[in-house]
């Protein structure tokens, strides 16, 4: 805790004073640009891997980047996605997985998490993507399979967030649009879920277009 301690100091010394107006304006309400869903796993750093600043996203993070299919029960993640789909209408949702997680290798091996019975249960929305994973690549190495898995846990989960109510109408709509993200923790790599193509794209060639038009309107902005 003195190191965690020490960096709030630093924040508040160092970081706050060079983001006062930021926070000021924060201090007013927040607009995020999306819902980004992922792990809890510590190795994820959301705001370093998207360069982005407090306020932008709306972040919700559990074991295994999973959406529950919605029910008439109400959880932590049903209850953050209706806020910031009907409330916040973020014009984005961001559903994403990364390599050596966890919580996919105890859904590929759930007598790993035999003794863990709330993890067991959480990891049973995941299931049909480890059944997909051993219809289709049961001869597959276990490095293979677990790369597949993690994809498909994510196209799982954007299919899941499509139950929800407020996805669904927002949608329909159109003035939402759902990603799909692997993150890979060695590299610093992203791939993102091309639906038409049913695979998983570099980042670059996933959002060519729409980086080329930004670059073209932070040009015009700087003339």
């Amino acid at each position: 805790m003195p190191q965690f301690a020490a960096g709030v100091v630093k924040f508040q010394t160092d970081v706050y004073p060079n983001k006062k107006d930021l926070f000021e304006e924060l201090s007013k309400g927040q607009s995020p640009e999306a819902l980004f869903i992922t792990c809890s796993d510590s190795r994820i750093e959301t705001a370093m891997i998207t360069q982005t600043e407090p306020g932008e996203l709306f972040i919700c993070r559990n074991a295994g980047n999973i959406v529950p299919p919605h029910t008439n029960s109400t959880g932590g993640m049903t209850a953050s996605i209706e806020f910031a789909t009907a409330v916040l209408r973020v014009p984005h949702i961001v559903v994403c997985g990364h390599t050596e997680c966890g919580a996919m290798k105890g859904a590929m091996n759930p007598d790993s998490v035999e003794s863990l019975p709330h993890v067991k249960e959480w990891l049973g929305y995941s299931k049909a993507a480890v059944d997909i994973v051993k219809e289709i690549a049961g001869d597959a190495s276990p490095e293979e399979q677990m790369r597949l898995l993690l994809e498909r846990n994510v196209v799982l989960q954007l299919q899941h967030l499509k139950t929800h109510p407020t996805v669904a109408a927002r949608l329909a709509k159109g003035d939402l649009q759902l990603h799909g993200w692997l993150y890979d923790i060695k590299s610093g790599g992203v791939t993102a879920y091309d639906e038409s193509k049913d695979a998983f794209l570099n980042v670059t060639e996933r959002y060519a277009s729409e980086m080329a038009a930004l670059a073209t309107a932070d040009k015009n902005c700087a003339a």
